[in-house]
């Protein structure tokens, strides 16, 4: 299993991390941590350190009922770190956290070499940025948009459903000629759905392999960890890695964390044990 991005190829036959980079005041978890491009290039140069193998870099949060951003401002927060990285010739991916197409082409013309789009390419003009790249793209579930999805999410059966999204989304980059090998798939916890929805989830990812492309999970820090362990967003490093190793027993090939270091100590566990 492997991912085609840009000059990329990512090795995913054992479990990878994907490292989060927010430059946004307002992410539920490190919101304001990394709003100047200095301090955003320091993390991203820390996150590799530790073992992360994309970045993933977001300028506008997509939590519950967050504040839509507009384009100009988050591409003023995205553009010059990508620059800033490229230009010192990181050794990994960097992928750009947007929905937005106009985002995206900018992205990808200053080095992104991924899209991860929360909303699977289905915003008008977005499936035409990424067929006419050469980059990769993660197409996510959510039900709803980040101001209503926790209102009242409901599904009938929340893996059925949610499986075949993704399969459709995929179907329709495939006939939009970007290759199978461009294409990894986010069943999206915590977006449009309650606790019960994501443990669902969580205890059936093996289920969504056999849509043939590479999973990406992300449950780092997440509220339904805190639903599960009682303890706020600062404290649930341990609650995030225990999710991530039992994601890639069941076969991610992904994992978007907050806390890298630990997370890639972790797969190597899962790997030598697997």
């Amino acid at each position: 299993m492997h991912l085609r991005c840009g000059a990329f190829t990512l090795d995913l036959s054992t479990p990878q991390v994907m490292g989060i980079l927010n430059v946004t005041p307002d992410s539920f978890s490190d919101g304001g941590q990394y709003t100047h491009t200095g301090s955003a290039v320091a993390h991203a140069l820390q996150l590799i350190e530790d073992g992360a193998a994309v970045l993933d870099i977001g300028g506008e949060s997509t939590r519950p009922n967050a504040t839509p951003v507009p384009l100009e401002q988050e591409l003023q927060r995205v553009i010059p770190v990508i620059e800033a990285l490229v230009a010192r010739n990181i050794p990994v991916p960097i992928s750009i956290d947007t929905y937005k197409p106009a985002v995206m082409r900018a992205a990808i013309d200053a080095g992104a070499s991924i899209v991860n789009d929360v909303r699977a390419l289905q915003e008008d003009g977005a499936l035409e940025v990424v067929a006419a790249s050469q980059a990769g793209v993660c197409l996510m579930h959510m039900q709803g948009t980040p101001q209503t999805m926790q209102d009242d999410p409901q599904y009938e059966n929340v893996l059925l459903e949610v499986k075949d999204f993704l399969r459709a989304r995929r179907d329709t980059c495939l006939a939009a000629g970007i290759a199978a090998d461009r294409i990894m798939l986010d069943p999206g916890f915590g977006f449009g759905k309650t606790r019960a929805h994501n443990i669902a989830l969580a205890r059936s990812l093996a289920e969504l392999l056999d849509l043939g492309s590479p999973l990406l999970v992300g449950l780092s820090r997440k509220s339904v960890l805190g639903q599960v362990t009682g303890n706020d967003v600062a404290a649930r490093l341990y609650a995030s890695v225990a999710a991530a190793v039992v994601s890639a027993m069941q076969g991610a090939h992904l994992l978007r964390v907050h806390d890298v270091k630990a997370t890639v100590e972790a797969l190597k566990v899962v790997t030598a044990l697997k």
